[in-house]
């Protein structure tokens, strides 16, 4: 599996690409110390403590910032090249994977027959509205496909698992992540001063903030001020509860993307060929499969912690240890950071001129959307939920 996912098959083919790989290595361990120091500020701004808290500033975002800034500032040298494009597809499938061990189907439970619901209308509308008001604009297909994604349901990384199954390139995952970035930080910053104006129980609050909110560091983010402000523990944990449930979506939602946005081409003659070619491999490659396998492996170890083990070696702390270190640390932090540090290097300011501001009106569309379609279902079903 990994020879297919690292497509590296000759020593001298590592070597070429050592240069670009290292090159976004090195952006990616800036990215996430300058995010944590910007999250403390932030927090600080809004009156918190940042000590012992989490920075709601996402340190992949930072990364795509920095290599945006490194290649349109100071230029990069043909050397750099194929290890931009390795970090771009392999590492970013194989970061991806271990995303997985993150997300556990108990989060789903925890919500119960209530909250799934209000996850599903707000994924589901954010999906169809922000493509069809793609289309509406006139703008590029996998572009509408990628902003879906990101704020129906778990912004950066729904963009970057969707990215591969629809062939996009570096422009529109760019103007996609900046979507995200942008419309999920003002959500952070509004929402929890808006939230006790418009809901009345702690469960109704954190269901808005976990489905209206794109990152899940902004989710946290938000919850904490909230927390911080209000002195409410429930909405934290409802929150972070209902954003783990959006994320598990994922695993069902690119391939669905996938299979519209090729049979769409298909039909219009851009694909070469009929519905036919859409093949069941395109909608399921193998960094998909390996998310959900490694999702699947978590949801089975947390199941055997009721009786006091792990698959036999392992104990409660050491499974906590092992399922953070992959999906945290090696996945979210080192792997999809440094893919989206070479995504930042791979794009050039120039490649925005013919697109302008109309994939933010789309972004702001979807947000305002997905906002008030999570306030309206946590208004009628939240009273329901009790965490």
């Amino acid at each position: 599996m990994l020879k297919g996912i690292l497509g590296v098959e000759r020593p001298g083919g590592v070597i070429r690409l050592l240069p670009g790989t290292l090159l976004a290595v090195g952006i990616m361990l800036a990215a996430f110390p300058a995010a944590g120091w910007l999250g403390r500020w932030l927090l600080y701004f809004q009156g918190i403590d940042p000590a012992g808290k989490a920075s709601p500033i996402s340190g992949v975002l930072v990364a795509i910032v920095v290599g945006i800034l490194v290649r349109n500032l100071a230029g990069l040298h043909p050397v750099f090249k194929m290890g931009i494009g390795f970090s771009v597809t392999k590492l970013l499938r194989l970061g991806i994977i271990l995303v997985g061990i993150k997300l556990s189907l108990i989060d789903i439970l925890k919500l119960g027959a209530w909250g799934i619901p209000i996850v599903a209308a707000s994924i589901a509308s954010g999906l169809v509205f922000v493509s069809w008001f793609n289309r509406f604009l006139g703008l590029p297909e996998r572009l509408g496909t990628l902003i879906a994604a990101g704020t129906g349901i778990c912004g950066v990384t729904a963009i970057v698992s969707t990215a591969p199954a629809i062939d996009a390139d570096e422009k529109e995952v760019a103007y996609a992540v900046a979507n995200i970035t942008l419309f999920g930080l003002l959500a952070m910053f509004i929402y929890p001063y808006l939230a006790p104006h418009l809901l009345s129980s702690s469960e109704q609050i954190g269901l808005f903030l976990g489905t209206s909110i794109h990152e899940t560091a902004q989710v946290v983010g938000a919850a904490l001020t909230y927390k911080e402000l209000f002195q409410d523990e429930v909405v934290l944990k409802a929150a972070t509860v209902t954003k783990l449930t959006r994320n598990l979506f994922l695993a069902a939602v690119v391939p669905l993307l996938a299979f519209y946005y090729l049979r769409r081409q298909s039909q219009t003659g851009m694909a070469g060929g009929s519905d036919s070619k859409v093949k069941i491999a395109k909608l399921f490659p193998v960094f998909v499969l390996g998310f959900v396998a490694m999702a699947l492996f978590r949801s089975l170890g947390d199941l055997t912690l009721r009786n006091g083990s792990v698959f036999g070696p392992w104990d409660e702390a050491s499974w906590k240890g092992v399922t953070t270190q992959l999906g945290e640390v090696w996945g979210s932090r080192y792997l999809l950071g440094t893919a989206m540090a070479a995504v930042g290097l791979g794009t050039h300011f120039s490649v925005f001129k013919n697109v302008g501001l109309k994939p933010f009106a789309v972004g702001l569309a979807g947000a305002v959307l997905v906002g008030v379609v999570g306030l309206v279902m946590s208004l009628l079903l939240g009273r329901f939920v009790h965490l």
